[in-house]
């Protein structure tokens, strides 16, 4: 929990982070963060701690990493024993997953290069070869 006394609302969290108060409500219900304190009015209430986390959250995502994989991040984040290694070892498997599909999206895109270069722009339809390409059954995807 919070190390100092909790006394943000979730929209004060929101604005300081820069997410929706609905995606806090969802990382809250996914167990990524937990339970917050509710003050006598029912509202929930925060601490540094959350704000933290959710910046922590935030920027695992914007690195690629998805929920399942934060969730452990976060878990091995408090572990002393094998926290860092396996951390770095997370951060492998996502850097060759980013890898694997930047090699993917570069032949993707030197596909698409080869179409655009041989279309001339003008002309009947059927002899399009960028529409040819994508109605043909011979061309391997």
């Amino acid at each position: 929990m919070d190390t100092k006394a909790p006394s943000l609302t979730i929209g004060a969290v929101a604005r300081r982070v820069g997410v929706a108060i609905d995606t806090i409500r969802y990382y809250e219900r996914e167990g990524l963060l937990p339970e917050p304190e509710r003050r006598a009015s029912g509202y929930r209430s925060y601490g540094e701690a959350t704000v933290a986390q959710l910046r922590f959250i935030r920027r695992a995502k914007d690195l690629g990493f998805t929920l399942e994989e934060i969730r452990e991040l976060l878990a091995l984040s408090t572990d002393r024993q094998r926290g860092v290694r396996a951390v770095k070892r997370r951060a492998e498997k996502r850097l060759a997953a980013i890898e694997q599909r930047i090699a993917e999206l570069q032949r993707v895109r030197d596909g698409l290069a080869q179409l655009v270069a041989s279309c001339p722009g003008h002309g009947k339809p059927e002899q399009c070869p960028i529409l040819r390409a994508l109605s043909d059954d011979e061309v391997a995807a």
